[in-house]
């Protein structure tokens, strides 16, 4: 059973659809199912572990939650919004103005603080010590890991047998924690996981090679979604616990892959999105097939499409002219 809100309480998040996609399968050589995580109401995976925050832990202190990051913040205003509570959201200047928007609409006070996440962040940790408010961290924490592994659960229920891989993006690592803890819970903890990432952004894929954790001294990827510096300490466990298979994509493949997304399933999703996507469409799979990494057979993999909220045509057009791809 997926983790439950609290006695009572229904989860904030809703059972995401699972679909197989034909041009998905054909490009990967396998049978490819979707977690639809985009349809989610705040439109990413992360309702699924902020919410489950919110609801276990998110009344305490003065009811002021601070979280920092574009679908986090979307998730937690659309929490504190159910809770009847009130949420200041600060969010770094690269977070664009239709997710600032959406966070106003949700009844979010929005403060741009910083360049990049960890800017933000620390402006959060601030005003929590000054004021007393109550941080709801996007990735790092326990009860976030604990929603997020309701994904897994729902694979469980859904699918006649495990899949043969799990591909997902790696940002600050929370999805890959929660996922991780979902194998786990459910049993198929031999299930290895592809986490993509873009260069610019690859704070996981850092770490994972350098054996501890490591900042990156910028974020340069236009995958914004994807740009904690640092990546939490859990991810680097999950490594130790799972097989995890690192890939960095560029820039480039990501974007190509969302407008290639849009063309074959008609859904617009971010580049950060697009980075698991890319894994698919530019053969990389079966280039780990071929390594010995991934089993050269593979029955099924189920990809993470972990969101679209902070994506319009306008701005994939912008991306483009931008990587040169018009």
């Amino acid at each position: 059973m997926a983790p439950q809100a609290g006695k009572g309480e229904k989860p904030f998040h809703i059972v995401s659809p699972l679909l197989e996609s034909l041009p998905l399968s054909k490009a990967a050589g396998t049978k490819v199912y979707m977690k639809l995580e985009n349809v989610q109401p705040t439109g990413s995976f992360k309702i699924r572990g902020i919410g489950h925050l919110c609801q276990q832990g998110g009344r305490a202190g003065s009811g002021t939650s601070l979280p920092a990051g574009g679908n986090a913040g979307l998730a937690a205003a659309y929490s504190a919004k159910k809770l009847g509570l009130p949420i200041t959201v600060v969010v770094p200047s690269s977070t664009g103005s239709t997710t600032v928007h959406r966070l106003q609409e949700l009844g979010a006070e929005v403060e741009v603080y910083g360049k990049v996440w960890d800017d933000a962040n620390r402006r959060a940790l601030e005003l929590a010590q000054t004021e007393g408010r109550v941080i709801v961290p996007p990735f790092d924490h326990p009860l976030v890991w604990q929603g997020h592994a309701s994904l897994v659960e729902e694979l469980k229920e859904s699918l006649d047998t495990k899949p043969d891989a799990v591909v997902l993006a790696v940002g600050g690592g929370g999805l890959l924690a929660g996922v991780v803890a979902g194998l786990q819970q459910v049993g198929w903890q031999d299930v290895p996981i592809v986490a993509a990432e873009t260069w610019g952004a690859h704070s996981f894929h850092l770490a994972l090679e350098a054996g501890h954790l490591l900042s990156l001294p910028d974020i340069t990827s236009v995958a914004k979604c994807l740009g904690a510096k640092r990546v939490a300490a859990r991810a680097l466990e999950c490594a130790q616990e799972c097989q995890v298979i690192s890939q960095v994509l560029e820039d480039r493949e990501a974007v190509q892959a969302v407008e290639q997304f849009l063309d074959d399933e008609r859904m617009l999703v971010q580049p950060a999105c697009g980075a698991a996507l890319a894994l698919l469409y530019t053969g990389r799979l079966q280039r780990l097939q071929a390594e010995g990494r991934l089993p050269t057979l593979l029955s099924s993999l189920v990809v993470v499409v972990c969101g679209g909220s902070s994506i319009q045509l306008g701005q994939l057009r912008a991306l483009k002219s931008q990587l040169g791809l018009e």
